[in-house]
């Protein structure tokens, strides 16, 4: 799917190789505020850093690819949202989301995590999503919680972040949960 409306002000649209300027330019303007939570930041220090993550989603087998999309608020780039490691055996997969730090605070992320939800559950035909987040990161943790997902505990050293590792709180939603 190239785009999903999720208000009229607010639209997802599948990543495209054309769009590597504009992330990287909001990744390297809000490098700071960004880099606290995401370790990809890290990683991210050229154009090409982001065209090389741009290319390992576009070059995935179609029957096997994550979904991401960039997230546009009036349209300005405002982030992105997506699926990752989606296991189609088993229905399941984690959704990720960043916003630029402007965008904060204005319900973009619950928005457009409501609408992925159906999606995933509709048009997917998925039966679970979780949502991990960095214990301590309490902005992104409101989500999941907000929106009804289950805390199931927590991993440990989940993810590498600079030289150390952080634990990762587990929530997920069950597509039995909604009905």
């Amino acid at each position: 799917m190239e785009h999903i409306m999720v208000t009229q002000y607010t639209r997802l649209e599948t990543v495209k190789l054309s769009m590597a300027p504009t992330i990287f330019s909001a990744i390297d303007k809000d490098r700071e505020y960004l880099k606290k939570w995401l370790p990809f930041i890290g990683f991210s220090n050229q154009i090409s850093d982001t065209e090389k993550f741009l290319h390992s989603i576009i070059n995935q087998p179609s029957n096997n690819r994550d979904e991401i999309y960039s997230i546009w608020h009036k349209e300005e780039f405002a982030g992105l949202i997506g699926f990752k490691e989606t296991d189609w055996v088993n229905r399941k997969t984690e959704l990720g989301y960043w916003l630029v730090e402007k965008m904060q605070g204005k319900g973009i992320i619950t928005l457009c995590v409501t609408k992925l939800i159906r999606f995933a559950f509709q048009k997917l035909k998925l039966n679970r999503l979780q949502i991990k987040v960095a214990v301590g990161n309490s902005k992104s943790a409101a989500i999941p919680k907000k929106l009804g997902f289950s805390f199931e505990g927590i991993e440990r050293a989940g993810e590498r972040h600079s030289q150390e590792y952080l634990n990762l709180e587990i929530y997920s939603l069950l597509k039995t949960d909604l009905q």
